[in-house]
């Protein structure tokens, strides 16, 4: 089992409309490091720390999980998307998704600045100089330490 972090802006998805919803596909992403991570990394059960990014204050506010297998994210050929991509063929698709599930919202939300001064996680990948991922990885004592934070 691995453990993920995925960002989303709170006006566009929140954890609340995951809540809401149940289950969501993470359709979208146009970026082959992320898609390579839903692609070929994830698998069903893997939790994910939902993080509100762009937001005032950014942070992580719930846990989602993986609960579907990969599957070729459909808005890639819907030429009324922002997500369309011409490039791409329901024979050779370039964009892949997984499906995510609503676990639970904290009581409060971690801000990124909390976050940044703690020193066990300094080296967690969503506090490195540069990272922009929409999904990233994280390491297992970066995530029960995300966890203790929350309860």
């Amino acid at each position: 089992m691995k453990h993920w972090l995925i960002k989303s802006e709170p006006e566009t998805f929140s954890i609340d409309d995951l809540a809401k919803v149940k289950r969501e596909p993470w359709s979208g992403v146009r970026n082959y490091q992320a898609r390579n991570f839903m692609w070929k990394e994830m698998r069903i059960g893997d939790p994910a720390l939902f993080y509100h990014s762009n937001a005032k204050p950014p942070g992580i506010v719930g846990l989602a999980r993986v609960v579907g297998e990969p599957y070729p994210d459909p808005t890639q050929w819907d030429p009324g998307s922002e997500y369309f991509d011409p490039k791409s063929t329901e024979d050779n698709p370039r964009w892949w998704l997984v499906d995510f599930a609503f676990e639970k919202k904290f009581a409060e939300l971690i801000p990124l600045e909390k976050l940044r001064g703690i020193e066990s996680l300094a080296d967690m990948v969503i506090l490195q100089k540069g990272t922009r991922l929409s999904i990233t990885p994280v390491a297992i004592k970066h995530f029960n330490a995300v966890m203790k934070l929350a309860r």
